[in-house]
C-alpha cells in the first residue's frame, strides 16, 4: 500500500515576498482605493478620503470574528480547524445573507494592518491549516498589504480566498501567486433573480469569467 506524506506545499505569496513582486501587487491594489473599483459594481468613490460605495466599507480594515473553524469543507477544517477571518460589510449584500449583521449592519472593530498580521500569526500557532478570509473582496487591498509584516514574523499558512463570486477580474490577476486556493460561493445562475435578491444583474456573467482564472 503506497503512503501518502501528509506535508503541505509552502504558501504561494513566500515566493513573491522574496522576490520583491509582492510589493508590487500591494501598489496595485491600494492604487484602486483612490476610485475604487475592486468589485464589478465600481463605484469610483475615494475610500482614503472617507467615501464610501455600495460595500459601504472605508480605507481601514473591519474584522467581524477570528477563530478556528469547524464548519467549512471537510479539506480546510483537517484536524485542527480553518483558520476563520470574516471581515465586516460585503460588496454583494444579498437580502438573505445569513451573516446579515456583519454584511448589512457593519458589525465589527477597525483594525490595522499590524494587528492583522497577529491575528493571521495566532491563528497560525493554534495549529490552523489556513487563513481563511471570509467576504474579503472589499478589503483585498488591506489584506494583502499586511502580508509582508506577517511573513517577517513567521507567517507559513496557505490563503483562502473565501468570497462571493462577484469579483473583479483585474483584482484576481493581481492576487495570482499569493491566493492559494479559491473558494467562490456561486449564488445565482439566473439574472432575474441575481438582480432581485443582489441587485446584481450581471452576477452570472461576472462568475463565469471569474471562475475561468481561479482555475486557471
Amino acid at each position: 500500500m503506497l503512503k501518502m506524506k501528509n506535508k503541505m506545499a509552502p504558501p504561494a505569496y513566500l515566493k513573491l515576498y522574496e522576490s520583491g513582486e509582492l510589493n508590487n501587487r500591494i501598489a496595485g491594489l491600494n492604487k484602486i482605493l483612490n476610485q475604487c473599483t475592486l468589485c464589478p459594481r465600481r463605484c469610483k468613490v475615494d475610500r482614503l478620503s472617507g467615501e464610501l460605495g455600495c460595500c459601504e466599507a472605508g480605507a481601514n480594515l473591519k474584522v467581524a470574528s477570528v477563530f478556528p473553524h469547524f464548519g467549512e469543507e471537510p479539506p480546510l477544517v483537517c484536524r485542527f480547524g480553518s483558520g476563520t477571518i470574516f471581515l465586516t460589510h460585503c460588496n454583494l449584500r444579498c437580502s438573505f445573507c445569513q451573516n446579515y449583521d456583519i454584511s448589512h449592519q457593519g458589525d465589527g472593530e477597525k483594525i490595522s494592518e499590524t494587528r492583522l498580521a497577529y491575528l493571521m500569526l495566532n491563528l497560525q500557532k493554534k495549529g490552523c491549516h489556513n487563513i481563511n478570509f471570509v467576504t474579503p473582496t472589499h478589503f483585498a487591498p488591506q489584506i494583502i498589504s499586511a502580508l509582508p509584516e506577517a511573513i517577517e514574523m513567521g507567517l507559513n499558512l496557505p490563503i483562502v480566498w473565501n468570497c462571493g463570486g462577484y469579483e473583479s477580474l483585474k483584482v484576481i490577476k493581481l492576487l495570482d501567486g499569493i491566493v492559494d486556493i479559491y473558494m467562490p460561493d456561486a449564488k445565482f445562475s439566473v439574472s432575474n433573480y441575481a438582480q432581485k435578491y443582489a441587485n446584481a444583474k450581471d452576477y452570472f456573467m461576472i462568475l463565469k469569467l471569474v471562475l475561468k482564472e481561479m482555475q486557471r
